[in-house]
């Protein structure tokens, strides 16, 4: 099975754990942040990645410029280690991490959630790629996905055991849009997916095949 077959079966798995009144209330919040067009307000293709450094899960700074000095890369947003969603991406993506190596590529993922988080999701997921720590989202305001959970949401997610805020180490609730960008050496967007909708993600097959071309046009 690929990755939207795992993400079908987790969203039925989660729909069949909430009552009609909660599955309304998760159905509006999705369309509000639909509705704000925040997703088309969000980076795009052929634009400049913001330049920045954040600390990986050991507390090591990475650099984005650092990394781009390798050839293109992935940058991919997620919320956080707590969300099955997200968990299923980041598998999916090391499941083709030599693929995108081989592509000349390079993999960075980023969440607001505090380095020891991060830790643990490297951890628990047997990542072997770089992940990001970004501290009360700097990093993804720059590249507009930053939304406030509807607290309605948040009331749900601390019944599930989840005090997001906490986990970010901030006041407030607020994760990126789920988003997955190849940029090329220079910094340049070649490929974009950014959903208002946290269950859809990125299809790996069209993001090796960005960075297939990227690195192939690089080296013409």
């Amino acid at each position: 099975m690929g990755l939207e077959d795992d993400l079908r079966q987790q969203r039925e798995r989660a729909r069949s754990k909430q009552d009609p009144v909660e599955r309304e209330v998760r159905a509006a919040a999705v369309a509000a942040v639909d509705n704000s067009g925040l997703a088309k307000k969000a980076l795009g293709v052929g634009e400049s990645v913001p330049r920045f450094t954040l600390p990986d899960a050991a507390g090591q700074a990475v650099a984005i410029s650092d990394v781009l000095t390798h050839g293109p890369a992935v940058i991919s947003f997620y919320r956080g280690g707590w969300c099955p969603f997200c968990n299923l991406e980041l598998r999916a993506l090391q499941s083709r991490l030599a693929e995108i190596h081989a592509a000349g590529g390079s993999l960075v993922a980023i969440s607001p959630e505090t380095p020891d988080l991060t830790l643990s999701t490297v951890a628990k997921n047997s990542l072997e790629f770089t992940v990001l720590s970004d501290h009360d989202n700097t990093v993804a305001r720059a590249f507009r996905l930053v939304h406030r959970i509807d607290p309605s949401i948040v009331a749900y997610q601390k019944q599930n055991g989840h005090d997001i805020a906490a986990y970010n180490g901030v006041e407030t609730a607020e994760v990126p849009l789920p988003a997955t960008y190849v940029v090329d050496s220079s910094g340049i967007v070649f490929f974009a997916f950014v959903s208002a909708d946290f269950t859809r993600r990125a299809d790996p097959d069209d993001v090796i095949e960005a960075v297939q071309r990227v690195a192939g046009r690089q080296r013409m």
